[in-house]
């Protein structure tokens, strides 16, 4: 006999410190599910793509997760891209939990179990303008680390004397020195020249490996790089669907996935995509300097995916000003970290219990302020750089 349908009954976001919109949905036999779909430095597009999904999804069976999704990506003439794909995570990732809490089971299980106990985690070092990486890695050590990423550079020009790039090398150095290893985010910020130096210079040193080498825009010239070093080439948090990802995975240009969850379509294109890059036998490691929902969804898609190595998360990143990765949460511990390893989450749905009377607070605070935004860096010419 067909169950009852558990229809949505209420689609909120909450636009939060430091730099998150949350959501919350509610379906009207009273289960809740949150998610998350930020866009960092786009908040108030996604505040208004969710009007339009409020519209046309409240009254829908919240069970039908996949024909949700489809409506959502291709009902409308236009989709893909970074607003949409977003917003429609924030929803895709409530709406699995909601189906984790109604079964009382972890999302992992949902997706066909779990093939791991664990996951390995990395923090974040220095900042935006990589300093004090030394005293930074040797922090993240005694929280239980084994990995740690850094930005590599600042703001660098099309052709730059190559001097710039020796502090890259010695902070680098010094990280490994403190016994941790380290990836390396040119963050898109080096133009094809200056990459291949930075990538050569760093190679003797054995980075975890190095995160978009050029804008991901250029999968043709991310592909001749990565032919040219053995470090491990990893890109994703600015690509939005599986049909991003194909032109780096058909040209072999890529050794790490990383979606981000909160970019990509949710869990359910997260978990697609943990299946179709293990097929041209890339690793999987999702992008997650976010909030607590986005992590929670990531582990529960790397509990189940054979090709997962490691998970980004944001515990003090550099961005949490006005509230950090555990300040939305009940019960914090569930991100502990141990021995470079976080265990996996057994609570029902997300597996982790948020704090709404905390994010109702803080939104009220936080809404009328404005959204966060990326720094624009410009050279000693006046002329843009990538930030």
């Amino acid at each position: 006999m067909a169950s009852k349908p558990h229809k949505i009954s209420k689609i909120e976001i909450f636009r939060v410190p430091p730099r998150w919109l949350f959501v919350r949905v509610e379906t009207d036999s009273g289960i809740i599910g949150w998610g998350e779909g930020t866009l960092e430095g786009h908040t108030e597009a996604i505040e208004g793509a969710f009007q339009d999904l409020t519209e046309r999804f409240i009254g829908w069976d919240a069970d039908q997760i996949q024909d949700i999704w489809q409506h959502a990506y291709r009902s409308r003439f236009y989709r893909g891209g970074p607003v949409l794909m977003s917003a429609l995570s924030g929803l895709d990732i409530a709406l699995w939990d909601i189906k984790g809490k109604k079964h009382g089971v972890p999302i992992w299980q949902l997706l066909g179990g779990k093939v791991r106990d664990r996951i390995k985690v990395y923090g974040w070092i220095g900042g935006d303008k990589p300093d004090d990486v030394y005293e930074g890695a040797a922090d993240r050590r005694a929280q239980g680390f084994t990995a740690v990423k850094m930005n590599g550079t600042d703001g660098i020009g099309w052709l730059e004397s190559p001097t710039l790039l020796q502090d890259t090398v010695a902070r680098v150095r010094d990280v490994k020195a403190c016994g941790l290893d380290v990836g390396v985010d040119f963050h898109g910020r080096l133009h094809k020249g200056m990459a291949k130096q930075l990538a050569k210079a760093l190679e003797p040193l054995n980075p975890l490996f190095i995160e978009e080498p050029l804008l991901p825009t250029q999968p043709e010239e991310i592909a001749d790089l990565a032919r040219t070093v053995s470090t491990p080439i990893a890109l994703g948090e600015r690509l939005y669907t599986r049909h991003d990802f194909r032109p780096y995975l058909e040209r072999r240009a890529i050794d790490i996935a990383q979606p981000d969850v909160a970019h990509c379509g949710g869990i359910s294109e997260l978990h697609r995509l943990a299946s179709y890059t293990e097929t041209y036998d890339v690793a999987f490691a999702p992008h997650c300097p976010l909030g607590p929902i986005a992590l929670a969804a990531c582990m529960q898609v790397d509990i189940a995916a054979p090709n997962f190595c490691i998970q980004e998360m944001s515990l003090q990143i550099h961005y949490n000003q006005g509230a950090d990765l555990l300040t939305y949460l009940n019960d914090p511990t569930v991100f502990t970290v141990k021995d470079g390893y976080v265990e996996a989450l057994h609570g029902p749905g997300l597996g982790i219990e948020v704090n709404e009377e905390l994010v109702r607070e803080a939104a009220a605070k936080h809404t009328n302020e404005k959204a966060w935004r990326n720094a624009v860096w410009k050279g000693e010419d006046g002329s843009l750089r990538e930030w």
